[in-house]
């Protein structure tokens, strides 16, 4: 796993329910964990774009319902800042779910415009996304 270049400011807290944009048969997913979070006592773990997150599955296909998944977030609605100077935010929450911890998307497509910073770090993601910004 790769280090962001931006400093991304973090917007989903535990317990944050949030919709996926691809089609593994997930729908909204509700965050558990953020893997690799290292924080202060007593403040809730959150995760930002490009973050590893353990999530439960809360709608979706029979099958998906009640797992646990890998997620990757894609997209946050909390605007944080490039190396560069700009300032990104997106019009919504979404995350990639994915077949196991290595990285690799469950879904084959992607609805939606995905992160850079997400691609950097996550290749096989950049693979799948058709718009990145």
């Amino acid at each position: 796993m790769k280090a962001v270049k931006a400093r991304v400011s973090r917007g989903l807290p535990v317990g944050a329910n949030v919709p996926t944009c691809d089609n593994s048969g997930a729908k909204l997913v509700e965050v558990i964990s953020v893997k690799s979070y290292k924080g202060v006592k007593r403040r809730k773990p959150s995760a930002g774009v490009g973050d590893m997150i353990r999530a439960a599955v809360k709608k979706g296909r029979p099958d998906m319902m009640k797992q646990m998944v890998y997620a990757i977030v894609v997209r946050q609605k909390k605007e944080y800042r490039r190396s560069d100077g700009t300032r990104i935010k997106f019009e919504d929450n979404a995350v990639v779910v994915l077949k196991d911890d290595k990285g690799n998307p469950k879904g084959t497509i992607f609805k939606g415009p995905v992160a850079k910073e997400a691609t950097e770090r996550w290749p096989a993601v950049a693979k799948v996304a058709s718009t990145i910004i």
